[in-house]
């Protein structure tokens, strides 16, 4: 806030003497000559304060309360009234002083402006210095406004809570040169909707006030709706701001639409969830996908669903049966827990979801959607090993005590735990066989896939990630619970068998070994397990198990 200035005396000089200036103008007593003239210096210089307070429509308000606090305490609190031309004075203001003056009329905004009192003109210090307020405008609360509120179902919104400020409702010129008006003063009211979704502000300033003053206007804030008192908003708010020009021109009754509670563009989605797949966004590293066994599944959709329209079903990697699963909404439809049966996840595993929702706000469906995750801990990885040798029999059925691997099948080396290539090409982890394979006599030599073999190559180890079950049948093939989506981790990778033994090598004596310890020899890259564990040894078995060859089935 700008000092005020205050008119300057005559030309003055100090005094000499003992001059006394009993009337405290500032002169020395008895002095008539104004050649001659002795300034005393006041012990405690004294001003005023004064002003004119008028209608938007500058004419004067009469009666209007005046309040002067001073120095921010109510100790020298002072009040005037307005005379019938508006003007108030308040006088033997000390100099120097900050002043906050408050202006108040039945009927009327308040207005509040600070000032101070000038305490010297140039380095002499005189009484009678003036801060000057004026002129004051104040706005008249005796307009209304109404507006309808509808819910995002397109049914009246009742119960909701709204607020509109009105601005300026008054303003104020400050100190004698200074003629630029000041937005010093609002007028804030508050409301509820009724029934029909009505809403109705009164005791504010008219639209036509408001036009005639500064970029008057009128801003709109209207709370979301919580029709149920749950304390979790059916609707997003509304922040609107209406010129009172505007309002004069067009006074109907405004319709405000009130949006969903976190409106989108689009149909519904999933935000966010512990299993990275699940995202909009998807993300497949394996850590970001990991739910240690027990722990629930959660899911933030971008849109409040329909309690009773989220269905999930939970498999395994070859989804061959749903296993048991629980789906909960919560947070007003905007999130669900999902929680497996009690032991159902294991350390190690990979699992898949699938799911469909329906919006509760534009009745988007969010369906079919499928997903992977793993069971485990980031922070515990556990060695990995090979847990099963199956090999696919191709005879249909098989010779009786057939258990042997013949050429040209198939064999499925299953993990205990997911893995992934991590290198792109033609090169991949070698299968190996400390038993005589081409019935040669020795092991070895020039015979491929043997220990030892002088090429040093294997069987390629190939990743085989399921999409369903093992087949059984041929005119009735079992098909997965539902489509399952592909993480790039699999616990099951493959090889095809080749070998010249007459009815083929046993299954019982199976000393194969997959050799990871060569790749370093063969590519810069390796296999990783879901914890991002690098495999480098050696992993073997010494026995496989028969996949029967499917089947015609009855």
């Amino acid at each position: 806030m700008k000092k005020l200035v205050m008119a300057l005396v005559p030309a003055m000089v100090l005094g000499c003497g003992e001059s006394e200036d009993l009337n405290g103008d500032g002169i020395a007593d008895g002095v008539q000559d104004p050649n001659n003239v002795s300034v005393v210096v006041p012990a405690t210089p004294k001003g005023t304060v004064s002003g004119q307070v008028l209608s938007t429509s500058l004419v004067p308000l009469t009666d209007v309360t005046v309040s002067l606090t001073i120095g921010g305490t109510t100790a020298d609190s002072k009040k005037a009234m307005t005379n019938a031309e508006g003007n108030f004075v308040f006088s033997d203001v000390p100099a120097g002083a900050q002043v906050l003056l408050t202006f108040s009329k039945q009927g009327y905004a308040t207005l509040r402006a600070t000032s101070e009192v000038p305490s010297s003109a140039g380095n002499v210090p005189i009484n009678n210095g003036n801060a000057s307020f004026g002129p004051v405008t104040l706005a008249q609360l005796n307009g209304s406004l109404r507006f309808q509120v509808v819910s995002p179902t397109g049914q009246p919104a009742a119960g909701v809570h709204a607020t509109i400020e009105a601005s300026p409702a008054g303003t104020v010129v400050l100190g004698n040169y200074e003629y630029t008006p000041q937005s010093v003063s609002t007028v804030v009211v508050e409301a509820v909707s009724n029934q029909d979704g009505l809403l109705v502000f009164e005791n504010l300033p008219s639209a036509a006030e408001l036009a005639r003053l500064p970029s008057g206007s009128y801003s709109l804030w209207v709370s979301p709706l919580d029709a149920n008192g749950d304390g979790i908003p059916e609707s997003g708010g509304f922040v609107s701001n209406y010129p009172g020009a505007n309002v004069v021109a067009n006074s109907t009754i405004r319709t405000i639409s009130l949006p969903y509670a976190r409106p989108q563009a689009g149909v519904l989605a999933i935000e966010n969830s512990n299993v990275g797949s699940l995202r909009a966004a998807t993300d497949y590293d394996p850590l970001r996908n990991m739910v240690k066994p027990g722990q629930p599944i959660y899911l933030y959709f971008n849109q409040a669903v329909q309690s009773d329209s989220l269905l999930v079903r939970l498999t395994d990697e070859y989804a061959r049966e749903s296993l048991p699963i629980t789906a909960t909404v919560g947070n007003g439809g905007y999130s669900a827990t999902l929680t497996p049966g009690s032991g159902v996840i294991q350390e190690g595993k990979e699992y898949n979801l699938n799911f469909r929702a329906v919006s509760r706000e534009g009745g988007s469906v969010l369906s079919p959607t499928s997903a992977f995750f793993f069971g485990g801990e980031p922070a515990n990885s556990p060695p990995v090993s090979i847990t099963e040798v199956r090999y696919q029999e191709t005879v249909a059925p098989p010779a009786a005590g057939a258990t042997q691997i013949n050429n040209g099948e198939k064999v499925y080396v299953n993990f205990s735990a997911p893995l992934a290539r991590t290198f792109s090409g033609a090169v991949y982890a070698q299968v190996f066989f400390n038993a005589d394979i081409d019935g040669n006599g020795s092991i070895g030599k020039g015979s491929r896939g043997e220990v030892g073999n002088d090429s040093g190559e294997g069987f390629d180890l190939i990743a085989d990630e399921p999409t369903g079950p093992y087949q059984t049948s041929t005119n009735r093939p079992e098909l997965p619970v539902f489509s399952i989506a592909a993480s790039g981790y699999t616990t099951r990778y493959s090889f095809t068998f080749t070998t010249t033994l007459t009815g083929g090598l046993s299954a019982a004596n199976f000393p194969l070994t997959v050799a990871f310890s060569k790749l370093p020899f063969r590519t810069t890259g390796t296999y990783q397990s879901i914890w991002g564990e690098p495999i480098t040894g050696d992993l073997s078995a010494t026995t496989a198990v028969q996949q029967p060859a499917p089947v015609n089935t009855p």
